[in-house]
């Protein structure tokens, strides 16, 4: 007989290898839906792979689908480390970018277009996120729901534009204005999509572990998510600290929205996101909630999202196998967080 026992350590190692552990049991629990597919698994895989890390062109698009999951992922991370469900990155991302369109569409000098788009962005973000704060705080409303619904009401605010004020009526296409040609974002690569988002993404990442990590916030962030009466013993402002985290995790997450309209779109569609704020999740998860570990996290579910076209192309199998890849990732995940907790421990027969 089998038993799950209470860990007294976890080793280092282990909390390390999970992340990998989960990505492996990923790719092997998903071959079988290609095996069905009739394609053979490693060719799709080696496909999938080559398609989105096998040259210079391929890295690129791979890094530009990234950069949005990553500002996500940080979102993520630092929201449930202050135990503040945030769900609704989706829709921040969303408001991100609607109002940083509206700054861009002004013509002004690039560089000051291009601060502001951010600004803009970031504050709509963190509005957005203020107000399932707000919620919990001031009424006990859960963060889960109302983040979540939230999504959706943002969502058909900007169809409204985009379908009323800001339709395109030449063409009639649901579309925003573009953005004025001097606040698009340098391009870093000839050639590629690769823009100054992408950089910035990267520098975000280790900037949100340092804020976590070493500064006042940081600690009262973590002790709040670990224990807020503790915290609250300890004379720091719990509401205060959710209310903070919100507006960080929700202008990171604008962030997002600002680098997809800045450096890719350059305008504001209907699907400017295929779910970025909910691959944000999965990210998070993936790098259990540390700011370092959202980029490989992020350049992961990139990867698979890059290749799953090329993929389908090549073998047959469909391009909705990415979607399967980021699901059962976040489930193998929350089992193998299980095991930091618990051990498998055989015991005697019952006699």
């Amino acid at each position: 007989m089998f038993r799950l026992e209470v860990r007294t350590s976890t080793p280092a190692w282990f909390n390390l290898a999970l992340p990998l552990l989960a990505i492996g049991a990923t790719l092997v629990l998903c071959s079988g839906l290609i095996a069905l597919a009739g394609a053979g698994v490693l060719e799709a895989y080696g496909v999938m792979f080559t398609a989105s890390l096998g040259d210079s062109y391929a890295i690129t698009e791979t890094m530009v689908r990234a950069a949005p999951m990553i500002f996500t992922g940080l979102a993520v991370a630092v929201a449930f480390r202050a135990k503040f469900w945030n769900i609704g990155a989706e829709g921040q991302l969303l408001a991100g970018a609607v109002a940083s369109c509206f700054v861009g569409a002004i013509p002004m000098p690039g560089p000051l277009a291009m601060v502001l788009m951010a600004v803009a962005g970031a504050a709509a973000g963190a509005a957005v996120a203020l107000v399932p704060a707000t919620l919990r705080v001031k009424f006990k409303v859960d963060d889960v729901v109302s983040s979540l619904l939230l999504n959706s009401v943002i969502y058909y605010a900007l169809m409204a534009l985009i379908e009323g004020p800001w339709k395109d009526t030449f063409s009639g296409y649901p579309i925003s204005p573009p953005i004025e040609d001097s606040a698009n974002f340098p391009v870093l690569l000839e050639g590629t999509r690769l823009h100054l988002g992408v950089v910035v993404a990267l520098i975000a990442a280790p900037l949100i572990w340092f804020l976590i990590v070493r500064t006042t916030l940081g600690f009262r962030i973590r002790v709040t998510g670990e224990n807020p009466e503790a915290a609250r013993y300890g004379g720091i402002n719990v509401e205060r600290v959710l209310l903070s985290t919100a507006l960080l995790s929700g202008a990171l997450a604008g962030l997002a929205g600002v680098g997809e309209v800045g450096g890719v779109h350059f305008q504001v569609m209907s699907d400017i996101s295929p779910g970025y704020g909910y691959s944000g999740i999965v990210v998070a998860m993936l790098a259990r909630l540390n700011p370092l570990g959202v980029v490989p996290a992020a350049i992961f579910l990139a990867a698979v999202m890059t290749g799953a076209e090329a993929m389908s192309r090549a073998t047959g199998v469909p391009a909705f196998l990415s979607d399967v890849i980021q699901g059962t990732a976040l489930l193998a995940m929350l089992v193998a967080l299980l095991f930091t907790a618990y051990r498998i421990r055989r015991v005697g027969a019952v006699r």
